[in-house]
């Protein structure tokens, strides 16, 4: 709307009444909502409730934590204070370690600045004046991101008797906040280098209504239920050391058991559509990564290792070994395509900071195979690839999205080899009939992408699958097959995983199911229970004979009572419970329990049997 020279644009929302307005956008720039127009100009004004309102709420939410930080703790340093999805969050010194007590006195104490309803106040002032200021306050932090600004004039924002640097925009007062939660305390180093001392981060979360913090915090206390290493410990599938070192994931019995299960379920499914298995090296030479342009693009999340005075690098990926299967002989046309597979164990150096139990791991095993094809075959191919996910997805009941990553900054190619490569990607997906979105630069440094982001039992989103389209490495490593016309052409090369991470993948699948994994991959997918001991001859016999079929059984030999052995399996989700008393011997039966479904009565060996092979093959 057109609104005229000298208009304060916080009385006029006032005036006319505009519900929920807390800031402005002019020319395409957002500006506080107390602003004066110095001349007549086109304005639109923000909600809370847009996704830019919400952004500009939770950076004031940071701040304003960050003022009833300094209320309780008199001496806080501060680092930097960002909006996130869904809140907010504050790095920060204050001297000793934040407690869930100490997050209370802080909730409390931003819920009296609310109160006061401060105003915002911004200012600008020459940086080198701003650095004395921060310097005066003993705010070391401050102090060097100032240094860092490649700008003369700094803003900053003073609410009551707290300041800090802030380019804004801000809500016009503290009063504006109204919902808002702090949810934890975590360890975070400033600017992410490890050398420095760890701050403390807490997080909270905001919004524009009572209805959606509330139900966010509902959300987060089904994730909270479903936190994989929650439930990893409770259900014995693995376990992370300190003393093996951060990010190495110990597989217990259990654990080992889904992962194969998952690997054996993939290793079939790639056999179906005519993959090879192949195995590379764990470490090659690093002349090889430097070839490939991972030393220059990549090595910052690459180990490194020295034998007999040379240089190798543990494989972050695998394609260098593929790339060498397919060089070890000439190739025809005839062949191709040649698609390799590898479970393939890879190292990647990850920040202690961003560890997060099998979600992300320095040690992982990818599902990776990368296709050698002619240009002709090209676009079939990546459908069939396409077509493998959608059928893997429905397998596990997951819907998902797709996402076409372009060109990084920092990447090797030509640009009319990025364009290829693009254009087969969208070719393939608008070929499909399937829906994509655009993820400007956020392909592999070699090639554009295809990302697959699934979705969860509660609606979260996971990048899992990708498919990346690759002119370059092929060039690099003068990979070639001799074409009907007898000339050396190149191939194009596609790099491809399915589940991703199996490590991470297995975490999904954790939170999805709850722990409560549907027959076919539970690890353990009935328990014996027999009533007493004379029960346990028929016990062990029954358990025998199952086992001999396939089934992954147990037998529960404790001293219990047979209600506690029942809660036994409920707490450690086995599917089936089949109890065995003196009814059951004699009728040569087995009362049989299904989790959360209950009692289903007896039956026969044979019954049972055919029960469980159909939920099997029906993969439920």
């Amino acid at each position: 709307m057109k609104i005229e020279k000298g208009t304060n644009l916080l009385e006029y929302v006032k005036k006319n009444k505009l519900k929920d307005i807390i800031a402005a956008k002019i020319d395409g720039k957002i500006i506080d909502l107390d602003s004066t127009l110095d001349e007549d100009k086109e304005v639109e004004f923000i909600s809370v409730n847009s996704e830019e309102g919400l952004e500009i709420l939770r950076h004031s939410a940071a701040h304003i934590m960050a003022q009833a930080v300094q209320h309780v703790f008199g001496n806080a340093k501060f680092a930097i204070g960002p909006a996130i999805e869904n809140g907010f969050y504050y790095d920060m010194d204050v001297g000793r370690t934040i407690t869930d007590e100490d997050l209370k006195k802080i909730e409390k104490e931003m819920k009296k600045i609310v109160g006061a309803n401060y105003k915002f106040e911004r200012t600008e002032m020459p940086k080198e004046e701003a650095i004395k200021l921060f310097e005066e306050k003993g705010d070391e932090y401050k102090v060097e991101i100032l240094k860092d600004i490649d700008e003369d004039v700094v803003s900053l924002y003073q609410q009551g008797d707290f300041v800090d640097l802030c380019r804004g925009p801000h809500i016009p007062s503290t009063g504006y906040l109204k919902h808002f939660k702090l949810l934890s305390v975590a360890g975070a180093y400033f600017k992410g280098d490890e050398t420095r001392p760890m701050l403390q981060r807490i997080y909270g979360a905001a919004f524009a209504t009572k209805e959606d913090l509330d139900k966010y915090l509902k959300f987060l206390e089904e994730v909270k239920k479903r936190d994989h290493r929650k439930l990893g410990r409770q259900l014995d599938l693995f376990s992370i050391n300190d003393e093996v070192g951060p990010g190495l994931i110990i597989w217990h019995p259990k654990g080992a058991m889904l992962r194969y299960l998952i690997e054996e379920f993939e290793r079939k499914e790639h056999l179906k559509r005519g993959y090879e298995f192949v195995k590379g090296p764990e470490i090659l030479r690093t002349e090889l990564w430097k070839r490939s342009g991972h030393f220059d693009h990549y090595r910052e999340n690459m180990y490194f290792t020295e034998i007999d005075g040379q240089s190798f690098g543990i494989k972050p990926m695998n394609c260098l070994g593929h790339i060498q299967v397919y060089k070890s002989k000439k190739r025809s046309y005839r062949e191709l395509p040649k698609r390799y597979f590898e479970l393939g164990v890879v190292h990647r150096h990850e920040k202690s900071g961003v560890l997060h139990g099998l979600l992300r791991v320095r040690e992982f095993t990818q599902d990776d195979a990368h296709i050698f094809c002619r240009p002709d075959q090209l676009n079939d191919e990546i459908i069939g690839v396409l077509e493998f996910v959608q059928d893997v997805m429905d397998i596990f009941g997951f819907e998902y999205e797709l996402e076409i990553s372009t060109r990084p900054e920092n990447s090797i190619g030509t640009d009319e080899q990025w364009e290829l490569a693009t254009n087969a990607l969208i070719n393939a997906l608008e070929n499909t009939g399937r829906k994509y979105e655009i993820n400007e630069g956020d392909g592999a440094f070699y090639g554009p992408k295809i990302d697959v982001k699934l979705k969860d039992a509660i609606g979260r989103k996971w990048q899992c699958a990708t498919i990346q389209c690759d002119f370059t490495l092929p060039e690099r490593f003068e990979l070639t097959y001799i074409d009907e016309d007898g000339k050396e052409k190149q191939p194009v090369m596609v790099h491809r995983v399915i589940l991703g991470s199996i490590e991470r993948f297995i975490a999904i699948l954790i939170e999805n199911y709850e722990g409560d994994f549907p027959l076919w991959i539970a690890p353990v997918q009935g328990r014996i229970i027999p009533v007493s001991e004379k029960h346990l001859d028929y016990a062990h016999r029954l358990y025998e004979e199952l086992k001999d079929k396939g089934f992954r059984i147990e037998l529960e030999e404790r001293n219990e009572t047979v209600g506690k052995k029942i809660r036994f399996a409920e707490t450690e989700k086995i599917p089936y419970a089949l109890i065995v008393g003196d009814k059951e011997v004699e009728s040569n039966t087995v009362s049989v329990r299904r989790r959360k479904e209950g009692d289903l009565g007896c039956m026969d060996i044979d019954s049972l049997v055919e029960k469980w092979n159909k939920e099997i093959a029906d993969r439920r």
